[in-house]
């Protein structure tokens, strides 16, 4: 296709897919678009692991890299680690993340352990560049490095540049985009409150024409890839016809065959509309959109305490919540109605499990389709 974003990542179709699955990563570029392995809470060693197996399994195909290197986060710059914010978490919340299992059933045994599973989230967060996870995504043949919540670091923009390789940044305003763009940043992901994730409460609809008209009034050339409900071909049509040059999706991912969804989680996905998803704290300590669950429902309930900054929300819901997850899998009724993961608004759309690449296929289908039907209504 004729678009900025092919030109620049070198593929096919610009579909640009976010996963925490290296399978869906390698399938999704061997079909043409981008598969962008998602890397915040792996450690360097971790992760170069995951490169090696995508790197062996692309066929040669681009494929990229996303972290989360956030402009605000407690603790972050200070030289703490994940121990050290653990002693903040107040005892208050502590207690109420108990209550809320027991009331699931779920013993809280164990649960303080559960802690250093998300360790190397909060670690990764803490620390000011991510300059060793950045090492280790160079020292790979990748297309694309790519930012979420804030400006990408200084470091990351600099590698980028002596590496040849674009650096993306999510934004969920028109102020966020231009500051990207005055950053150096190559590729803008305008993402409307519709996403799954991190996002802010601007709609795709009308956050990707605002901000293709100020990137266009700056004189700047970014490209933009549209996210945030996305899951369909045409609706990629239609971010494209309203300025962007693609489309970046993440939640049509985590019902695909290869995905690593707890299938419980996945079978909630498959059954649920767009209603089924709230935007809340519950889980981060930023807004973030994800199934709707008796763990978010707990939170917005009377006499919940607030929910705390990240990354202290993290390590308070974390635990808990993988260990619903795990629970859930062997039939623990309880525990499946704390199951949740983040997705966005179109997984009303996500209505049967397919494999990743019949995905990107269905996607260019949909796009031929309304392109045709667009081009009916210019027929006399």
């Amino acid at each position: 296709m004729k678009s900025a974003i092919c030109d620049i990542l070198g593929i096919e179709f610009p579909l640009v897919a976010f996963t925490h699955c290296r399978d869906v990563v390698a399938a999704v570029s061997r079909a043409g678009g981008l598969g962008v392995f998602g890397a915040v809470s792996l450690p360097p060693d971790r992760l170069r692991e995951e490169l090696d197996w995508i790197d062996a399994h692309v066929g040669g195909k681009p494929y990229g890299v996303d972290l989360i290197v956030p402009n605000s986060a407690v603790g972050r710059g200070q030289g703490l680690r994940s121990s050290d914010m653990l002693k903040q978490l107040p005892p208050q919340h502590r207690d109420f993340v108990k209550t809320v299992l027991a009331e699931h059933g779920i013993d809280a045994d164990g649960l303080d352990d559960a802690d250093h599973e998300v360790a190397g989230f909060v670690d990764n967060i803490l620390d000011e560049t991510g300059q060793a996870q950045l090492e280790v995504a160079f020292s790979y043949p990748i297309r694309l490095i790519a930012n979420a919540l804030g400006v990408p670091p200084k470091l990351m923009l600099d590698m980028g540049r002596a590496h040849n390789v674009p650096v993306a940044a999510l934004v969920g305003t028109r102020d966020h985009a231009m500051a990207q763009v005055q950053a150096g940043v190559d590729i803008l992901v305008a993402a409307g409150g519709e996403a799954g994730g991190h996002c802010g409460d601007v709609s795709t609809m009308v956050l990707v024409p605002e901000v293709a008209q100020a990137v266009q009034a700056a004189g700047a050339k970014t490209p933009i890839l549209a996210a945030g409900g996305i899951v369909t071909g045409a609706q990629m049509a239609a971010a494209m016809a309203m300025g962007a040059d693609g489309a970046w999706c993440g939640s049509v991912w985590l019902t695909t065959s290869e995905a690593e969804t707890n299938p419980v989680v996945k079978d909630k996905m498959l059954a649920a509309s767009s209603s089924d998803t709230v935007r809340a704290k519950s889980r981060t300590g930023k807004p973030s959109r994800q199934l709707r669950s008796s763990w978010t429902d707990a939170w917005e309930a009377k006499g919940a305490p607030p929910t705390l900054p990240m990354p202290l929300q993290s390590l308070l819901s974390e635990p808990a919540l993988r260990k619903a997850d795990k629970l859930s899998q062997s039939g623990h009724e309880g525990a499946t109605r704390l199951a949740s993961y983040w997705v966005g608004q179109g997984v009303g759309l996500m209505q049967q499990e397919m494999s990743a690449a019949a995905v990107v296929q269905q996607f260019k289908e949909d796009f031929l389709q309304a392109h045709d039907r667009l081009s009916g209504f210019l027929q006399e």
